[in-house]
């Protein structure tokens, strides 16, 4: 495992958001949703790709505060700009677990 320095991580910005759509992606080769989150007034309505659909349901996760990386560029995805990465737990079998505040917390609010 590569190490990083407090910069490195200071750099990251792990913020809160509130997911307000999910959509399904037909065209991704791996099955994903379009999520769309809110993150509150500073960073605004961001939209990921997501490959969760093993453990999640749309309806589950509408209204669900989840974790996502903000401060990376846009990354095309097939027909798809993702402007956020949205944070889990990789389990064995490919699946993944969401990291997600435990208690509500503000959108926006930055990891520390």
């Amino acid at each position: 495992m590569k190490q990083i320095t407090w910069d490195d991580f200071q750099s990251v910005e792990l913020r809160v958001g509130t997911i307000i759509d999910v959509q399904d992606f037909p065209e991704a080769r791996i099955p994903a949703y379009k999520i769309t989150a809110d993150f509150g007034g500073e960073i605004g309505v961001k939209k990921s790709s997501a490959k969760i659909t093993v453990l999640y349901s749309k309806e589950e996760l509408l209204n669900k505060q989840i974790i996502g990386v903000v401060n990376f560029p846009p990354k095309q995805i097939g027909p798809f700009m993702s402007e956020f990465l949205v944070t889990g737990f990789v389990q064995e079998d490919g699946a993944v677990i969401l990291a997600v505040p435990d208690k509500k917390s503000v959108n926006g609010s930055k990891l520390a």
